[in-house]
């Protein structure tokens, strides 16, 4: 399963950018998704994501505010929309869409390959 993310680049300080992501073969739906970003060194961590089964939206302290996940189900797509991004915000956002086997979600993630975000001062 191939999950494609597309929408990220340089980016100023202050700036925004959305980040979109989707697939040819899985469809996003009742298992969840999210995003996650990895800055150098770091490790991965959940950015924004939509819960399976709820729906629940839960974002990181360090973007709640600022950025907004969104499903449309017309496009099979999940996008990122990230407004005021810092240098902070820097690093490969990775897309994630949940697994569900016997139509039961398994709590593990399909994932992207990533796109990388640089925010310059």
């Amino acid at each position: 399963v191939e999950l494609v993310e597309s929408g990220g680049g340089p980016v100023q300080a202050g700036g925004s950018l959305i980040l979109n992501c989707t697939s040819a073969i899985y469809t996003f739906g009742y298992c969840g998704a999210g995003w996650y970003r990895q800055a150098p060194g770091e490790e991965r961590e959940a950015v924004a994501v939509i819960s399976a089964y709820d729906y629940k939206i839960t974002y990181s302290d360090a973007v709640k505010g600022r950025f907004t996940i969104s499903h449309d189900r017309s496009s099979n797509s999940i996008a990122l929309q990230m407004n005021g991004l810092n240098v902070e915000d820097s690093g490969v956002y990775y897309c994630a869409g949940g697994k569900s086997l016997y139509d039961q979600c398994t709590g593990e993630n399909y994932w992207g390959r990533g796109t990388r975000v640089t925010v310059s001062s």
